[in-house]
């Protein structure tokens, strides 16, 4: 197989292949009939020199004389030979039914995890709290639009995970020598999302795909042998001599000697009672911040230049160190998104962004956060993070009266810059004109929102930093820093605030128990989360059916 990089085209092509296959037969001297099959193995936009923009693609490409034609050119640079090699999942012996592996949780881990178990033959059982992806949807409607909030069944909880309901983004920097994110795209693909997702630089599905792969997903793990039991929440762990005996739950008790938690990040009564159980655990530095809204026409004309209007929402990534040291951020970007209210628990409002595959929405929004540490969150213990995180949702059902806060950003660096006691602290002013350039634009919020005070909602030294980097990114992207931009909050739901510790097996100082993905504290979106299932299912075959693991590692 010959690869060959940085072939540009016109992003208005519209025979992509064939200009594909006249370009990689010039680039390697031959006659394009010569080339007996081409793919693509990644698509990306180039939009540094504005207005011109390019489609930058590498192909794979199977030739005539394969040898013959990579003679002619210097090896390592823009043509070079690769060989493939798909990800294999370990080869299994016979399970033991007797220790039929229990999976706690159906958000991308548990899902990938049991698809990849059952697929082995394993006939893995997954215990899920919240409803299916049809009736969670349904309830998280419900809770936009009349605000009644499913405790089980919501933005958090429920098949699909955390990551159900927001942009469907599926990248990662997570280091992959075994292939598994080729491998969780691959899946994706078989369940329903479309295939350009194989070769997109920055894939993504959006939320109205993704609920359908999900429960495609759980179609082919229920045909492969597994069962996955709905509103059945665990409640204890059942231990016997330092082992995994089973577990306790809402539906009784389920015996098994393997046990795998992939409860999500806002599992949060799930780590308290791993807690009174002694399971080690410690508390981990995650993020905290608001969301910020600008027009999507805004954003693709920073990002595109006059070319906006023929190509998709643009993303953007964003970063900038404060005075302090600090690092402020952008995360979970949405293109023609929305705000989306979030919250899991009565009387705490937490917000994420979402976009549907169309990324046709009026708004583009970020988080904007930074980084906290078990030191920033006045208290101790492992379960410190989720104090802090709630104290933070708190304030923001209180300010916004059960309703997602939002703010201007002008009002929102004023109210900075003063400070509590009318002390200055951030120097400069904030021009304010996106109302006049982009008029009607106004918030895009899933669910109730009201004009409050958010600048009330984080400590001072959390809404400095913000406010200073969000006036730097703007020295970068003019009206980025805008007045008339749009803050809510509260984005406490980044990542896991609890890692529970697992060794090289992946198992805890439980033997049988493995924790898994990002509730664990061990991925941080829904493709890394993926990945950490396939690894832990990988772990549990090494154990369970005494295989070798991952064999290219």
């Amino acid at each position: 197989m010959i690869r060959i990089q940085q072939i540009k085209l016109s992003p208005a092509c519209t025979d992509t292949e064939a200009a594909l296959r006249k370009k990689a037969a010039k680039l390697l001297r031959i006659n394009p009939s010569e080339i007996l099959g081409l793919t693509i193995f990644r698509k990306s936009l180039d939009a540094r020199k504005k207005p011109e923009i390019f489609a930058v693609y590498t192909v794979d490409v199977e030739v005539v004389n394969e040898e013959s034609v990579l003679k002619r050119h210097e090896r390592g640079g823009q043509i070079q030979a690769v060989s493939q090699t798909p990800y294999v999942f370990p080869k299994l012996g016979t399970c033991r039914t007797s220790e039929r592996p229990v999976i706690v949780g159906c958000g991308p881990a548990g899902l990938f995890c049991g698809y990849m178990l059952a697929k082995a033959g394993c006939k893995p059982l997954l215990l899920e709290r919240g409803k299916t992806i049809e009736e969670r949807r349904v309830d998280v409607e419900r809770f936009w639009r009349e605000g009644v909030l499913a405790p089980s069944s919501n933005v958090q909880f429920g098949e699909g995970g955390a990551g159900a309901f927001s942009d469907g983004k599926l990248t990662t920097t997570v280091k992959d020598p075994c292939g598994r994110m080729r491998e969780v795209l691959r899946v994706f693909v078989e369940a329903g999302a479309p295939e350009e997702i194989l070769y997109e630089a920055k894939p993504h599905i959006g939320t109205d795909i993704l609920t359908e792969v999900v429960a495609n997903l759980r179609q082919k793990i229920i045909g492969l042998g597994g069962e996955i039991r709905f509103g059945t929440q665990v409640t204890k762990l059942l231990l016997e001599n330092g082992h995994m005996a089973g577990v306790e739950t809402t539906a009784g008790q389920v015996k098994s000697g393997v046990v795998i938690l992939a409860i999500g990040h806002s599992a949060r009564d799930t780590f308290g009672m791993l807690h009174e159980m002694r399971i080690p655990m410690e508390a981990k530095a995650f993020a905290v911040g608001l969301r910020m809204e600008h027009p999507r026409e805004m954003i693709d004309r920073l990002q595109y230049g006059d070319g906006w209007l023929s190509l998709p929402a643009a993303p953007y990534k964003v970063t900038a160190k404060t005075s302090a040291g600090r690092g402020v951020y952008s995360f979970c970007m949405c293109p023609g998104g929305y705000v989306v209210n979030a919250s899991s628990e009565p009387e705490r409002t937490a917000v994420n962004g979402m976009s549907y595959s169309g990324r046709d929405g009026a708004n583009s929004n970020s988080a904007m956060i930074v980084t906290v540490s078990p030191e920033d969150y006045g208290g101790t213990g492992p379960l410190a993070g989720i104090a802090f995180q709630r104290k933070l949702e708190e304030r923001a059902y209180a300010i916004g009266r059960g309703a997602v806060p939002v703010e201007r950003y002008g009002d929102f660096h004023e109210a900075v810059r003063l400070g509590q006691d009318g002390k200055i602290m951030l120097p400069g002013d904030i021009p304010a004109g996106l109302s006049g350039r982009y008029p009607g634009f106004s918030p895009a919020v899933k669910g109730a929102w009201q004009f409050a005070p958010v600048h009330e909602i984080l400590p001072d030294f959390l809404n400095v930093a913000l406010a200073e980097g969000i006036d730097l990114i703007g020295r970068k992207m003019s009206g980025f820093a805008d007045g008339d931009a749009f803050l809510s909050g509260v984005e406490s739901r980044t990542s896991s605030p609890v890692r529970i510790l697992r060794d090289e097996t992946g198992q805890s100082a439980i033997k049988g128990l493995y924790p898994c993905g990002e509730g664990a504290g061990y991925a941080g979106g829904i493709t890394s989360a993926a990945m950490d299932g396939i690894l832990i299912a990988e772990k549990v075959a090494a154990v369970y059916a005494n295989v070798v693991n991952c064999l290219r590692r």
